[in-house]
């Protein structure tokens, strides 16, 4: 994820501070001695923010976690808060000097300098989140966000009062249009009088300038929050002003007991452990890996008691169809933002129209910067 480097995302099939080079973080062995294998896996991971976020980084450094317990993964690395582009090509660069042969690089603008790194360490294996170029020794991986967002779409449509929701977004990628896009149908699809409206904050991680943007939406009626974004400040903007809120990346209820509703959250130690175990016994080859609630990638966290049995019911019911594959989020007939027909009916958007998604669906209030 993040900052974006370019809009070529559009026609790809399959995308979605200072260098702390100095602070890598190398675990303590593990307490109970693993019996050797024939290949070690050394992993190194690559994170666009501090791992205290309680978002995005976090949610990747537990899937790290997850990985670790398996045999034949030694302690792993990771290097938080390393800027996008090609400034970190060095500190993915470093990682390979320290013998790492298996290399996890977890945002968006990281993929060009990934492929100059792996070009030049082929006996080196990377993979790359959310990005869309792969290469013999590269594969790419993400997850399916827009359904669990589709999904928190339909609590916020029952929740508002208001009929005003408030999306605190970070950089008008396909990425975050598709989830906005997702979310926003989830909430007529349940309520087609309320509104999403969206401001831009052009920052994956600044706590001050998320929390302005979202009180900016309370104070135009917003009654109902939600995020893409990876600090806790929209949900401790909602808490302190008696709104309700819907999180993302992780389970961030302690930040706003009272507000939260849900969120989106993922799962990445299915990919990592999964990785790790192909590399380890000679079968990993690169591959372009979207998954979604089917593969447990991405999920809603547990509900709020605050939701009425009758709203979580029909989460539930909407969540199997999505499993079972006969309920897609983008199934028209589907309207962009100033009405007109731009999906028919009972055709669904192919993955090469959601990687490249640069259009709002109706119901969006905002516009898409260029």
């Amino acid at each position: 994820m993040k900052k974006l480097l370019t809009f070529l995302a559009a026609l790809a099939l399959l995308t979605a501070g200072c260098t702390n080079e100095q602070k890598p973080v190398e675990p303590a062995a593990k307490a109970t001695a693993q019996p050797a294998t024939e290949k070690q896996i050394k992993a190194g991971f690559i994170y666009v923010g501090p791992v205290g976020d309680a978002g995005w980084t976090w949610s990747h450094d537990q899937g790290r976690i997850e990985m670790e317990k398996a045999a034949y993964v030694t302690p792993s690395t990771y290097i938080e808060s390393v800027p996008e582009g090609a400034e970190s090509a060095r500190v993915i660069n470093g990682l390979v000097q320290k013998g790492h042969n298996l290399i996890f690089t977890t945002s968006f603008g990281y993929m060009d300098a990934t492929l100059d790194v792996a070009s030049k360490n082929k006996d080196v294996i990377f993979m790359h989140c959310s990005g869309y170029k792969s290469a013999e020794n590269v594969g790419t991986y993400f997850g399916r966000m827009y359904e669990p967002r589709y999904l928190s779409g339909i609590i916020a449509g029952k929740m508002t009062k208001a009929n005003s929701i408030g999306y605190v977004a970070a950089f008008p990628i396909p990425e975050v249009i598709r989830g906005i896009n997702a979310f926003t149908l989830g909430v007529r699809s349940v309520n087609p009088q309320a509104v999403v409206k969206v401001v831009w904050t052009q920052t994956w991680f600044d706590p001050g300038v998320e929390r302005d943007a979202a009180d900016s939406l309370l104070d135009v009626g917003a009654d109902v929050l939600t995020m893409h974004q990876d600090a806790p400040a929209t949900l401790q903007a909602a808490e302190a002003r008696n709104a309700y809120v819907i999180g993302y990346n992780s389970d961030n209820r302690k930040f706003a007991p009272n507000a939260f509703l849900t969120a989106p959250i993922w799962n990445w130690g299915s990919i990592y452990s999964k990785t790790a175990e192909e590399v380890q016994n000679g079968t990993w080859k690169t591959a372009q890996i979207w998954s979604g609630m089917k593969e447990d990638l991405v999920q809603l966290a547990p509900l709020s008691e605050k939701i009425p049995a009758a709203v979580k019911q029909l989460v539930e019911e909407k969540r199997k169809a999505i499993v079972a594959g006969s309920l897609h989020p983008f199934t028209g007939p589907l309207n962009d933002q100033t009405g007109k027909e731009t999906v028919a009916a009972g055709v669904t958007l192919d993955d090469s129209a959601l990687l490249g998604m640069n259009w709002f669906v109706e119901g969006v209030q905002g516009t898409i910067p260029q």
